[in-house]
């Protein structure tokens, strides 16, 4: 090509396409006239040339880096607008353009915005200073741009003062949906909310959560930093690291952020996945200096990049890693196809950006066309060789559909076709061929409410000024050795969510989990997150569930509690296991020893009443108070040992009620009969005048029994109806619940037993009386042994009750009832039931008053009489008792006096002694 060159040098010169513009129309990057006429802000130069001179002064410089991609949109707004001209949408009114190029610089895009605020048919381009713009017609009626958020923001501010429409075809950044500061700002792309939203909810269904960004330090960057920080946070992603590229190209210290960017990306080993907000001139230089390092990861692009052709040239791309983007949505693009086909018919005295790609074409016809983005681009303004008369006949159409980014050319002819609706409802009772029928700040009404269809879809700006269309998911493949930029999905704005064509993409996007970003590995279900030294959320040590506490997913936060009444769950548990209900059942071996043991009893009852009944006559079972006596004290042992049975099995509500009570009034008879026994026996066998006088008025059997025992029915009957026992599960124990009666009021079931042992007792009191009579039969002896038996078993069974829990502690009780009835029962019967069947020689009514009047005679001999009742009542004193002692019934018992005891009549067979006794009736002695 330098030969070439040299071959013809008479053709070439040199020229300044745009050189440091001379007046304000050389500024002006392409134009056509027009009734109504939209500004373009497009940066169809990367940057923005600063020479070195000193002292600097306020001139707009020339730009370098011719974008293929930002040129292709100024064409889109050139077609819509000609295509809305040659249609019948404004009725006959023509709409012109005025575009200028930014070079991606806020500096020179005021500029253009300057002229934009210039009033109309001025002689010069001059800007007046008003108080009210109501009036006021500049320039233009609308502006579509720019290509950045941040040269948006600042345009936006200068457009507010005449409230001139500034419709963005892409600035996303969040910021400018608040209509306080950016009243008069518009777009035809949604916002980045959006964007970080769609983002983190592919991050988090890939089951990532330690993710690296790297953003641009300008508005944009900052904005989409901030936008992405919060919706991370609230999806449980972790930032690990955030560098900060400068905004522009020119910037000396570009290249050693970009080092330091990767030299993050390598350190951090855990991290797999960099989310990119970077202009397409930041990424061309980060991803080669990554490939140069070998830096493999996942790249995850932004609407500004991620339909970038010229990346996806880059020499060894693919070993880069993956890209998955944002990009806005496009449809067909046929007719914008055929536009570029004639376009090389198209003039270019008016379009300065045609021109230059022309040139820039002629000088790098030698490049082939992957190498051709690189070629154009590394070209400036300044250096440029301009072929003159000559235009390149070599136009590449296929180059430059091939570097189309659908999305971008989409809302560029989508914000033009608001506009020229907008225009068409304000043109309807104006005449709009005449420039000043209308002002901006109208348009910009109308154009908030204007609603158009486009490819069969409704169109129409939301409260914010933004256009919601969602987005597709692109996906760069290596297909053919060529990356190739493939849609997967279209991420839906409403639903949050991601909707696939074919199960093929679905497949290919569920295999990004495949590639692994955390900072700890996920926490198994049964295990919880420990936060760990750092100060990130997602970096955190995997811990056991505690006991009771369980999860049933992956990377919980905390354990959940298991409802401790009901459910129970050991350690690093993933669910909550249902208690058993536990009682003392009637197959549980122990509940099956105690009924063994009151089945036993009942037994022996039924063995000692048959025994009882056969020896009816015997003086045994007389001096027992008779066979009503001791059925009516065998029956309450018998129901005793019955009202153990209410103490096993399932708690039920009348049994809870009934168990204490019919156990209490049973031994409450049981103890009443035996101490009128007790009573009895002190009576017989008293010689003390007072005492026998005192037991004489205190001995009324059927009262005194019926009086003992209902005053325990009184106090069960209250129990129940106040203070009633219920059935109660216990949760005390970790994996049992224990169901069992609670007695409702302790102070009731502790007055009942005091009761019980009160009357035991007495009857220990009475009994202890008279445990020096006769040897050989000695019933208040038994008694008294019974009475022990009951006090240490009760007494014992208060200390383990109170500390036994679980389901055996019924049991207790059941085992304490049954050892002081069984003592009770075998103290009162068994030497009776021994006597009856083994000694049947001391069983006769002759053996039986020996051994009395032994006793007797004994007694009568150590006994004190008092004087002064023996003088008035005794006229032989040779006898310290006589006949004439008993006057009366009421000195008798059963009708038999106590101290009239003579063996002479008593034994007939035996000749008394001279110093013998008087006479005692046998009707006394049978009772006795």
């Amino acid at each position: 090509m330098a030969l070439v060159a040299l071959l013809i040098p008479c053709f070439v010169i040199s020229f300044d396409v745009t050189h440091s513009c001379q007046n304000a129309d050389n500024f002006v990057g392409a134009s056509s006239p027009g009734d109504i006429v939209i500004g373009g802000l497009f940066a169809v130069h990367g940057k923005m040339l600063h020479p070195e001179e000193h002292p600097m002064r306020p001139v707009i410089q020339n730009c370098a880096g011719f974008e293929i991609q930002v040129f292709l949109q100024t064409l889109a707004m050139i077609h819509a607008i000609e295509m809305i001209n040659n249609s019948t949408l404004l009725s006959g009114i023509i709409l012109g353009y005025e575009i200028y190029d930014t070079c991606a610089e806020v500096t020179k895009a005021m500029g253009a915005a300057l002229r934009f605020l210039a009033k109309f048919n001025a002689s010069k381009d001059t800007v007046e200073y008003k108080c009210n713009y109501s009036d006021y017609i500049p320039r233009i009626k609308a502006v579509i741009g720019s290509s950045y958020s941040e040269i948006a923001m600042a345009v936006s501010r200068i457009l507010n003062l005449q409230l001139i429409p500034l419709v963005s075809h892409a600035s996303s950044a969040e910021i400018l949906s608040d209509k306080i500061r950016f009243p008069s700002f518009l777009r035809t792309v949604p916002s980045d909310f959006y964007q970080t939203r769609g983002m983190v909810r592919l991050i988090h269904r890939s089951g990532w959560n330690w993710i690296g960004l790297i953003a641009t330090d300008d508005d944009y960057g900052r904005s989409a930093l901030e936008s992405f920080g919060i919706q991370a946070m609230a999806n449980k992603v972790c930032i690990a690291f955030k560098e900060m590229l400068p905004a522009y190209l020119s910037d000396g210290t570009i290249n050693a952020k970009v080092n330091q960017a990767l030299e993050k990306i390598v350190k951090e080993t855990r991290v797999n996945v960099i989310v990119v907000f970077l202009r397409q001139f930041h990424v061309t230089k980060l991803f080669k200096k990554a490939i140069e390092r070998n830096i493999h990861k996942i790249w995850i692009a932004s609407d500004n990049w991620s339909a970038a052709v010229k990346i996806t040239s880059i020499p060894n791309i693919k070993h880069l890693g993956t890209v998955v983007g944002f990009a806005y949505k496009s449809e067909n693009m046929s007719t914008f196809h055929d536009f570029l086909k004639t376009l090389h018919l198209q003039p270019t005295e008016n379009n300065m950006f045609l021109k230059e790609y022309s040139i820039l074409l002629s000088t790098c016809a030698h490049v082939e066309d992957q190498d051709l983005n690189k070629c154009i681009s590394n070209y400036s303004q300044e250096n440029l060789i301009y072929q003159a008369g000559i235009r390149s006949q070599i136009w590449r159409d296929d180059f430059l559909m091939a570097n189309i980014e659908p999305g971008f050319i989409q809302s560029t002819m989508l914000a033009v076709h608001a506009i020229a609706y907008a225009v068409r409802e304000q043109c309807k009772d104006r005449d709009c061929k005449n420039p000043v029928a209308f002002a901006p700040w109208e348009l910009l009404e109308e154009l908030k409410k204007v609603t158009f269809t486009d490819n069969e879809k409704e169109v129409h700006f939301d409260a914010k000024g933004d256009l919601n269309m969602g987005y597709d998911v692109l996906l760069w493949k290596e297909i053919s050795g060529h990356m190739v930029i493939t849609e997967i999905a279209e991420y839906d704005l409403q639903k949050d969510d991601f909707i696939f064509k074919d199960e093929g993409k679905e497949i290919e996007f569920l295999n990004f989990k495949k590639v692994k970003s955390t900072c700890s590995r996920k926490c198994r279900p049964g295990q919880m997150k420990k936060v760990s030294a750092s100060p990130h959320t997602c970096c955190y040590e995997c811990v056991n569930c505690p006991e009771d506490h369980y999860t049933n997913q992956t990377d919980m936060d905390y354990c959940f509690l298991c409802n401790n009444k009901t459910h129970w769950a050991p350690v690093n548990s993933t669910t909550c296991y249902k208690k058993i209900v536990e009682y003392l059942s009637w197959n549980d071996w122990f509940a099956i020893l105690l009924i063994i043991l009151s089945g036993l009893g009942v037994v022996l009852i039924f063995a000692i009443s048959t025994i009882f009944t056969r020896n009816l006559d015997t003086p045994v079972v007389k001096a027992s108070g008779g066979l009503t006596v001791c059925y009516v004290i065998l029956l309450c042992h018998f129901f005793i040992f019955a009202s153990t049975g209410f103490f096993i099995g399932e708690p039920r509500e009348f049994k809870c009620k009934s168990r204490q009570a019919f156990f209490g009034i049973s031994f409450a008879l049981c103890i009443s009969c035996i101490l009128m026994k007790s009573l009895k026996i002190l009576l017989a066998f008293s010689f003390d005048p007072k005492l026998q006088n005192f037991l004489k008025c205190l001995y009324k059997p059927i009262p005194i029994v019926v009086t003992c025992t209902g005053i325990q029915v009184v106090i069960c009957t209250f129990w129940v109806i106040f203070r009633s026992p219920f059935v109660e599960q216990k949760f005390f124990i970790r994996r049992v619940i224990i169901l069992e009666c609670n007695e409702g009021s302790i102070v009731a079931f502790g007055v009942i037993l005091s009761y019980i042992a009160a009357l035991a007792f007495i009857c220990f009191i009475f009994a202890f009386k008279g445990r020096k009579l006769p040897e050989n039969y000695n019933e208040a002896k038994f008694i008294t042994f019974g009475m022990l038996i009951y006090f240490i078993a009760w007494i014992t069974f208060i200390p383990v009750y109170t500390t036994t829990f679980g389901k055996y502690r019924p049991a207790v009780e059941i085992t304490v009832i049954l050892i002081s009835n069984y003592g009770i029962l075998c103290c009162n019967f068994l030497p009776k039931c021994y006597i009856i069947l083994y000694k049947q020689e001391t069983n006769t009514k002759s053996a039986f008053l020996e051994i009395i009047y032994n006793y007797s005679s004994k007694s009568v001999g150590s006994l004190t009489v008092n004087q002064i009742s023996l003088e008035s009542n005794c006229t032989n004193p040779q006898y310290p008792i006589t006949n004439s002692c008993c006057k009366s019934e009421k000195n008798s018992v059963n009708g038999n006096c106590h101290f009239e005891v003579s063996k002479h009549s008593l034994i007939r067979e035996k000749v008394p002694p001279k110093n013998a006794a008087g006479p005692i009736s046998r009707k006394r002695l049978s009772s006795i």
